[in-house]
């Protein structure tokens, strides 16, 4: 058999079932209860994350004077950062919506 002739059908074969494996459905496995709670942990630290960013977006700075004593007085309204609590908060409110029937 010539080769050039043998290595584009072995080329050719490689490309066939490339594409079958890409049609083929993925096959995946049940998550057990540790990974789903690792899963829902991990949105809602990514929710919480993404909630903060967007309220220190809107952060607020005003500037006003005291009128009885004249002097000028700065409040800054700025988010709190979340702890762990926040994060184990929203994840607990993720899981109870998961589990509601």
């Amino acid at each position: 058999m010539n080769k050039t002739f043998k290595e584009g059908i072995e080329k050719g074969a490689e490309q066939l079932a490339q594409s079958v494996r890409e049609t083929l459905p993925k096959v995946q496995f049940n998550k057990n209860g540790y990974e789903i709670r690792t899963q829902v942990l991990d949105m809602a630290k990514q929710f919480t994350e993404f909630e903060y960013s967007s309220k220190w977006m809107g952060w607020e700075q005003t500037v006003s004077r005291d009128k009885e004593t004249g002097h000028i007085v700065n409040k800054i309204d700025m988010p709190n950062v979340p702890g762990v609590n926040q994060v184990l908060e929203t994840a607990e409110a993720f899981y109870k919506f998961i589990n509601a029937k």
